[in-house]
């Protein structure tokens, strides 16, 4: 049902070929200029485990998840679950009691973002603020983030927040407002440590617990009532 690929996702192109070029431009001027070959070939093996670890950061497994009940919600991120608890959301939702369900992802996480409901995009914002770590709860409101609230075809809207965490220092969001959306589809992407809330329906059914790990684009997370 799934089918599996390693792919260099795009926001990665650019950050991966000028670090290239500076590794490559480091260790020619180590080896012309220090005599001794061990320092070239430490600092050679620094390179490619940096090289390396970039190029792992910036994985983007190709995944295609089948539903067959469009109220279902698929996780929007790699990562853990760390908040299941009901809130009153005030952005979008004039202090409605919403179910809020975060998802932090460690650097080591995949950070593409995929859409998590098929429907129409309602709401687009981008906010500047901090960088705090993004596994404390004011996080959710005081760091710079991005939020989307999605409408499915039975009219019950989502919201879905893009959060910056201490080390990221860019979101990007590739939706844009009254334009249809689907699941297997990107969201956006987060660089650099980051988390993602959910905020759904009180009456939601969910199948995730705290401290479950969530694979973006296949775990559900919870089920929408019927309106």
């Amino acid at each position: 049902m799934k089918k599996r690929r390693i792919r260099v996702h795009k926001e990665g192109y650019s950050i991966l070929f000028w670090l290239l070029l500076l590794l490559a431009l480091l260790n020619l001027v180590v080896y012309i200029e220090t005599p001794s070959r061990y320092i070239f070939f430490i600092n050679l093996l620094i390179s490619i485990f940096t090289f390396a670890f970039f190029l792992y950061f910036f994985r983007n497994p190709a995944r295609e998840v089948e539903v067959d009940d469009e109220n279902l919600i698929i996780a929007p991120a790699d990562g853990r679950v760390v908040v299941i608890e009901p809130v009153e959301e005030y952005e979008f939702f004039e202090g409605k009691k919403m179910m809020q369900i975060s998802i932090f992802m460690s650097v080591l996480s995949v950070h593409a973002n995929w859409i998590p409901l098929s429907g129409t995009v309602k709401y687009v914002r981008h906010y500047k603020g901090r960088h705090i770590a993004a596994y404390l709860p004011k996080s959710s409101h005081e760091n710079e983030h991005s939020s989307v609230v999605i409408e499915n075809n039975n009219g019950i809207q989502i919201m879905m927040r893009q959060i910056a965490g201490a080390l990221a220092r860019r979101i990007v969001t590739y939706v844009a407002e009254n334009t249809s959306c689907n699941i297997n589809e990107h969201l956006g992407f987060i660089k650099f440590g980051s988390r993602v809330d959910l905020f759904i329906p009180m009456e939601s059914e969910i199948f995730v617990d705290l401290g479950e790990a969530t694979i973006g684009n296949e775990t559900i997370i919870a089920r929408l009532p019927k309106k």
